[in-house]
C-alpha cells in the first residue's frame, strides 16, 4: 500500500486555499490576500522568491527548504487567482519530463517567434 503522493498534497492545499479565498481577510491570511488582489499576490511571490535565492546563498538546507514551501505556497495561490490548478502545471511538467531543456527552450522560441508572425 503506497502512501500519499505530492499529486494528493497539492490537491489538498489548492483545496484550503479555495476553502479560505472568500473568507473573513481579518480572520484568513488567504482570504486577505484574494481581498488585495493580484498585485499583491504577485508581490508576495517576488518577496518569497528573492527569499529563497537569499536562502540558497547561504547555504541554508532547511531554510531553503522553509523558504520553497512559501514560494509554492503563494505560488498556489497564485495559480487560484487565475482559475489554474496545481494538476496543470503537474502536466506541463510531465509533458516536458525527457526533454532536454535546450530542446525545450528552442521549441519555446519557435513558438514565440511564430506567435509574433516572425
Amino acid at each position: 500500500m503506497s502512501g500519499p503522493t505530492s499529486d494528493d498534497t497539492l490537491a489538498r492545499l489548492a483545496a484550503v486555499i479555495d476553502a479560505r479565498r472568500t473568507g473573513d481577510p481579518d480572520k484568513s491570511y488567504v482570504a486577505r490576500l484574494f481581498h488585495k488582489g493580484s498585485d499583491a499576490i504577485l508581490k508576495k511571490i517576488g518577496e518569497e522568491a528573492t527569499e529563497l535565492v537569499m536562502a540558497a546563498k547561504d547555504g541554508d538546507r532547511q531554510k531553503i527548504v522553509y523558504e520553497t514551501a512559501d514560494l509554492w505556497f503563494h505560488s498556489m495561490i497564485a495559480l487560484a487567482q487565475f482559475g489554474l490548478t496545481p494538476a496543470e502545471v503537474l502536466a506541463e511538467l510531465e509533458r516536458r519530463e525527457g526533454l532536454s531543456g535546450l530542446e525545450e527552450f528552442a521549441a519555446r522560441k519557435a513558438q514565440d517567434r511564430e506567435a509574433k508572425g516572425i
